[in-house]
């Protein structure tokens, strides 16, 4: 199962990602942890990564892009994974899917998680307000302020993204407002008719030629070498009457000019092939005839 995960920050993404994980047994992949990981491990793209993110500056895409190309060949992603966080504009989406496309993998599912913003806006309001109730100091990311930037930015840049994906026919959505049971629920169902479609799809796209082929019954096998059979039978009676008809003539020519007296019967010499090739010529017509009988018994019996 390979997913992309979108939505605003406050809508769920990373309860529903954990959820995930756990009933599909996927990796869920953020593209900053892979980049620190990659970075820690000292790998070409990590390498590449280092500089760029020690002086704050933004990664560029084909690193991104190549960091996840090593994270999904790892043993823990064979069952598949999770993408929080990224594709986040298009041109990363068409990197991504030229990635997948590369190692004959594809997407099955892209789920945006939908929120009413104003909403999330009096939730971290009123957290802050605890927070500060309890004397405890508030968090600099968790402020009105923040979100409200936040938001902004996501609308921005994943906006097209939703576009892109929607047009690709992938696109899935989901209120991440319902109560976070039935967000998974939600979520479980599309998956399920995902999994669903691709079977059928799988079937569909078989040959037909495949499907419909059967290997030959033992019947045909039989009836085929009694047919061989009775033709070899019948060529070699048609070559004993003519082997007999060549004798006759040839007693014919040594025979008495005179011609036999009326109701004289022909000499025995010539009577005798002539005799063996017409109950030979008998015997294989008959043998045919049964075996013609015998497989239109056997076809109408099945």
């Amino acid at each position: 199962m390979r997913l992309i995960l979108l939505g605003p920050p406050g809508s769920g993404k990373g309860t529903q990602a954990q959820r995930l994980v756990q009933q599909y047994g996927i990796v869920q992949l953020s593209t900053g942890d892979m980049l620190r990981a990659a970075v820690a491990a000292q790998t070409p793209i990590g390498l590449k990564a280092k500089d760029i993110m020690a002086a704050g500056g933004l990664v560029p895409d084909e690193v991104v892009v190549g960091s996840i190309a090593d994270r999904i060949e790892q043993p823990d992603a064979a069952n598949g994974f999770i993408l929080d966080g990224f594709p986040r504009t298009v041109p990363q989406a068409e990197a991504l899917d030229a990635l997948l496309k590369q190692k004959q993998m594809t997407l099955d599912a892209v789920i945006e998680l939908t929120v009413n913003e104003g909403v999330l806006l009096e939730r971290v309001e009123r957290r802050a307000a605890e927070t500060r109730a309890r004397g405890e100091p508030v968090r600099a990311d968790d402020t009105p302020e923040v979100l409200t930037k936040r938001l902004a930015s996501y609308r921005d840049q994943t906006e097209p993204l939703i576009h892109y994906y929607s047009d690709h026919r992938m696109l899935a959505t989901v209120d991440g407002m319902m109560p976070i049971e039935q967000v998974t629920a939600e979520i479980g169902r599309i998956l399920a008719a995902v999994g669903k479609g691709s079977t059928s799809r799988a079937a569909k796209n078989a040959s037909p030629a495949k499907r419909s082929a059967k290997p030959p019954t033992k019947a045909a096998k039989t009836s085929a070498k009694t047919a061989t059979k009775s033709a070899a039978a019948a060529k070699k009676a048609g070559k004993t009457a003519k082997k007999a008809a060549k004798t006759v003539k040839k007693a014919a020519k040594k025979a008495p000019a005179k011609a036999p007296k009326k109701g004289a019967r022909a000499p025995a010499k010539a009577r005798k092939p002539a005799a063996k090739a017409s109950k030979s010529a008998a015997k294989a017509t008959k043998g045919t005839r049964k075996t013609s009988a015998k497989a239109a018994k056997k076809r109408a019996t099945r």
